[in-house]
């Protein structure tokens, strides 16, 4: 018991482990509040017997150094999922970084700086989603892609004292990742719901039979994240066109992924332009899938029914920020994105790559097909190639330094470097040979 009195006594007060020179220095990095946080877990440590009392300054040093200003770690990407929403899904192009650290300041987002009077916020990310998508006629971020279709859905369906319907096919009503679905988003506008059709098949005639003066709103909705084959039929854009114009309806299409424009690639994903063309008046997307920038949610198309949302008061309460209108712009007008260049990668320069580290770690080269992930073309591959190792690499990939996500399937971990950047390849190949030398001792 003496023992033990000794021991607490010995501890380090808190006072004078504020005053040492790696507590200042901690200082320029961490708030006060971390710096008292990690010496009090130290101190803890010391009083239940699992730290030496003589080793409290130096294990508070050790945790000062390594305690992170942020609790997200960066990984690389060795699933071959390009979108990969569990890791955050698009990687900002170099052009985005350097905007969102421009942006970090103070910026003028809702300044003239000519006149110095007040201007309207978002104009230059306005006008390069019009240039990169001149289909449209106007253009208005928001910052998710939820949060579009709510808006839109509450500007044309659920005006004050009224709640009017938004027409949808049934085998569109889709539940999207984290158990979201699209459904009880809608409903939750206050607009009412009217399903047409059935899962698989949804007719022309479905949608006339259920127009009348409650409808608010014609929705298409692209089920990105599964395909229904066999014994189906939908109703295409031109045809809802034309219901629409008979009735004096506004059509809203959400596409999700934002593509563009058709990408040979992509075969059977819809793309922004393709669905103005033919007749969308609202066209939704998603900023951070194909498009490959920041979280926003895009709205493209005729100019009054952009305006109608912009100046509804919940716009403002679903506006983008200034650092997602710097990246998205900066991702428009800049070079190729990480995204797009993943998804065009070369197979014959991804194999010479996959080939390279198979030889510096001693793995096998398999072919591996990649996927758009996030929504976007499911059960398409893209051809390619992964390094094969034993299944028990991956949990070691993961916890180290930097950390990898490979593909553990079948009894196989498989790094696929199509979501690599190239200046990663040496990191990576460290990374894989750390990872087998714990394998190796583990086992």
């Amino acid at each position: 018991m003496h023992h033990d009195g000794d021991r607490r006594r010995a501890i380090p007060r808190t006072d004078d482990l504020l005053a040492l020179d790696v507590v200042d220095q901690a200082r320029q990095r961490l708030a006060e509040t971390e710096i008292r946080a990690v010496l009090r877990a130290v101190q803890e440590r010391a009083r239940t017997g699992q730290l030496p009392p003589e080793q409290v300054r130096a294990a508070v040093a050790e945790e000062l150094l390594a305690h992170p200003v942020v609790s997200l770690a960066p990984v690389l990407n060795a699933t071959g999922v390009i979108v990969h929403t569990n890791l955050g899904r698009a990687p900002l192009s170099a052009a985005a970084r350097e905007a969102v650290q421009v942006a970090a300041g103070y910026v003028d987002v809702e300044m003239d700086l000519g006149t110095g009077k007040r201007s309207s916020r978002a104009t230059g990310t306005a006008e390069a989603l019009l240039r990169a998508c001149p289909q449209a006629e106007d253009a208005l971020v928001v910052n998710n892609g939820a949060a579009a279709l709510l808006l839109a859905i509450t500007a044309l369906c659920a005006g004050p004292g009224s709640s009017r319907e938004a027409v949808v096919s049934r085998g569109e009503l889709v539940e999207i990742g984290a158990g979201f679905r699209l459904p009880d988003l809608m409903v939750s506008t206050g607009a009412r719901l009217r399903e047409v059709g059935t899962t698989n098949r949804t007719h022309l005639e479905d949608y006339r039979r259920a127009l009348g003066p409650d409808t608010g709103c014609l929705v298409k909705v692209h089920p990105s994240n599964f395909r229904v084959e066999g014994f189906t039929s939908d109703v295409g854009i031109p045809a809802l066109r034309t219901l629409a114009d008979a009735h004096g309806l506004p059509l809203v299409v959400d596409l999700g992924s934002g593509l563009l424009a058709p990408d040979p690639s992509l075969p059977q994903e819809p793309d922004i332009a393709t669905a103005l063309r033919a007749g969308a008046d609202v066209v939704i997307a998603s900023g951070d899938k194909l498009l490959g920038g920041p979280q926003a949610g895009i709205l493209l198309g005729r100019v009054e029914l952009i305006q109608r949302l912009r100046t509804h008061p919940l716009a403002r309460a679903l506006r983008a920020d200034k650092l997602a209108l710097a990246a998205l712009e900066a991702t428009l007008r800049g070079p190729e994105a990480p995204v797009p260049a993943f998804l065009h990668a070369d197979p014959e320069h991804l194999h010479a790559r996959t080939a390279a580290l198979a030889d510096a770690v001693g793995g096998t080269v398999v072919e591996h097909h990649g996927r758009v992930g996030g929504g976007g073309a499911p059960g398409h591959p893209l051809p390619g190639w992964a390094v094969e190792l034993p299944e028990s690499v991956a949990t070691a990939l993961r916890q180290g330094s930097p950390a990898v996500l490979a593909r553990a399937h079948s009894g196989r971990c498989l790094i696929d470097l199509r979501c690599i950047p190239e200046h990663d390849d040496a990191a990576l190949t460290t990374a894989v040979r750390a990872a087998l030398t714990v394998t190796t001792i583990g086992s």
